[in-house]
């Protein structure tokens, strides 16, 4: 079933949603409204992508219809180096706005991967461009299965819950959520969302991971994050690096 956009708008007044049944991508229609010169929280939103985007220039899976594929156009008050910060506050809106729309409990695989029971059921793609951020927020709803590549890593809200949820209460809950944290991030500062992603990450603190950092493989304990949000490994001869990119998993988890 579409998406019931109309009850979108009505529940989030005054915003902008632009909808389409099937798009490329949200993050490229985004960009392009940005630019235009549309407000802060204009989000663009899709029932199907054809090329969804993830990290490290890997493909976002977009059934039709199934999840919720968003691009939220952001303007905050922030310098460019808040930005991994910012990454981090968007997996915390993210993982708020499924708890309150499904009761499902979040953990967050640093920096924003939302994950169920240790899979994957949201992702997020941060980009910076001029004055303004874009969101896209890429969550698994109602599929009842994956592609045999993702079944072992990834989940969806349905197979969680054991009963279909509603995409646009998801929708409705994300927005505020993403504007309430970045205020945070404004106001408080990044220690404020620090401090709220170690006590909603178990990966924040002694979980044993292994990184795919750009320059090799890292083993080791999560030690904290750093000032700037970038998570610290403390590898098994003592030495602690300092994760700057890279894709996280826990240590016994399979490949995702």
């Amino acid at each position: 079933m579409a998406l019931d956009v109309d009850y979108v708008r009505k529940r989030l007044p005054g915003r902008v949603v632009s909808y389409f049944p099937r798009i490329d991508s949200t993050m490229p229609e985004a960009a392009r409204l940005a630019a235009a010169g549309c407000g802060p929280g204009t989000i663009v939103v899709a029932d199907e992508q054809t090329a969804g985007q993830g990290r490290y220039g890997r493909y976002w899976h977009s059934e039709a219809e199934s999840g919720l594929y968003a691009s939220i156009v952001l303007r905050p008050a922030l310098s460019s180096s808040s930005l991994p910060v910012l990454m981090l506050a968007l997996g915390l809106a993210t993982a708020e706005a499924i708890a309150r729309a499904t009761n499902l409990g979040c953990d967050i695989r640093w920096p924003n991967d939302v994950l169920i029971n240790d899979k994957k059921v949201a992702g997020i793609l941060v980009q910076l461009q001029d004055r303004f951020v874009i969101a896209g927020i890429g969550i698994n709803v109602n599929h009842a299965e994956l592609p045999p590549d993702l079944a072992g890593i990834a989940t969806s809200l349905r197979a969680e819950s054991g009963k279909p949820q509603s995409r646009e209460q998801v929708l409705v809950a994300l927005l505020p959520a993403v504007e309430s944290f970045c205020r945070m991030l404004v106001t408080g500062g990044k220690e404020a969302i620090l401090n709220m992603f170690y006590r909603c990450s178990s990966y924040a603190r002694g979980k044993r991971v292994i990184v795919e950092a750009v320059d090799g493989v890292v083993e080791g304990i999560t030690a904290g994050l750093d000032p700037s949000g970038f998570l610290i490994v403390e590898q098994d001869d003592g030495t602690k690096r300092l994760i700057l990119a890279g894709g996280v998993r826990a240590a016994d988890a399979r490949r995702g």
